[in-house]
C-alpha cells in the first residue's frame, strides 16, 4: 500500500481478460533517474503509475509494456518534487512508528523509565508475547466484524489466517475464498483491521483493484480511499 500518481490517459479500465491481466508483471528493471534509483515494473496496462512503497518509501513506476524510456525518465523527472516530499513523510511516518512500538515493548518489558534517546535505537523485535497479544487482539475483534461485514459484503471468507507479512496487510485468494491478515494489525487502531479486512473480502468478488473493486469499496466504506491513504502511512515491521 502506496502514495501514488498516475499519468494521463482516459482513467478507464478495461473488462475481461485483459482486465484480469493488468497484474501482470512483463519485467522489472532499476535506473537512476534524476538522481533517484526507480523500480520499473512493465505490466499489460494502458497507463504509467508512480507508487512510494512502504516502509522504505521505494520508488516503483508500473508502465506499460511498450512505453519507451524516455517516457519514464520525463514522467519521474517532472515528479521528483512530489517524490521527495512523499518519500520524507512516509520515512518520518515510519520513524514515528517504530519509536511507538519499541515504547510498547519496552513498557511491556517493564522498563517504563527508560526513555533516554539513543544515536541508534534498536529495531523493533517480533517478541513471543507481542506476536501473542497481537493475535488476541484480532482475534477478539473478528467475530463482531465478520458478523457486521458479512452480510454488507455478502460473501464472508472461508478461513482466515494470522501471519506476519514483510511487504502488505493482508491477501486474498478467491478460487479458495482464503484470506491472510497481518498480525501486526492486531498492535494498530481497530479502525485499520476493520479496513484491511473489508479490502480483502471485496476480493472474493473482485481479483483486481479495477473498476469492480473500487465500486464495491465505495458502497461498503465510502471513505476507504482515506482509509487507504491513512495505512499507507503505517510502516510494515
Amino acid at each position: 500500500m502506496t502514495y501514488g500518481q498516475r499519468n494521463g490517459g482516459n482513467g478507464r479500465n478495461g473488462r475481461g481478460v485483459g482486465h484480469r491481466n493488468r497484474n501482470r508483471v512483463i519485467s522489472e528493471t532499476t535506473a537512476s533517474i534524476a538522481g533517484m534509483r526507480v523500480a520499473i515494473v512493465r505490466k499489460p496496462i494502458k497507463n504509467m503509475y508512480l507508487r512510494i512503497k512502504p516502509p522504505n518509501a521505494d520508488i516503483v513506476i508500473s508502465a506499460p509494456q511498450r512505453m519507451s524510456q524516455n517516457a519514464i525518465e520525463r514522467f519521474v523527472t517532472e515528479r521528483k518534487p512530489w517524490i521527495e516530499r512523499a518519500q520524507c513523510s512516509m520515512r518520518q511516518a515510519r520513524d514515528v512508528q517504530i519509536d511507538a512500538q519499541l515504547n510498547a515493548q519496552r513498557a511491556q518489558n517493564g522498563n517504563i523509565g527508560d526513555t533516554g534517546a539513543s544515536a541508534n535505537p534498536p529495531a523493533f523485535v517480533w517478541t513471543d508475547e507481542a506476536k501473542a497479544r497481537a493475535q488476541r487482539n484480532i482475534e477478539s475483534q473478528l467475530p463482531v466484524l465478520l458478523a457486521k461485514w458479512g452480510p454488507i459484503v455478502g460473501r464472508t471468507p472461508t478461513h482466515i489466517t494470522l501471519r506476519l507479512m514483510s511487504s502488505r496487510w493482508g491477501s486474498c485468494t478467491p478460487k479458495t475464498g482464503r484470506i491472510r491478515l497481518n498480525l501486526q494489525l492486531g498492535l494498530m487502531a481497530p479502525r485499520f483491521l476493520e479496513y484491511v479486512l473489508v479490502h480483502e473480502m471485496t476480493h472474493l468478488w473482485e481479483n483486481g483493484h479495477g473498476e469492480g473493486f473500487q465500486r464495491r469499496m465505495s458502497a461498503y466504506l465510502p471513505q476507504w480511499r482515506q482509509s487507504r491513504r491513512d495505512i499507507n502511512r503505517q510502516v510494515v515491521l
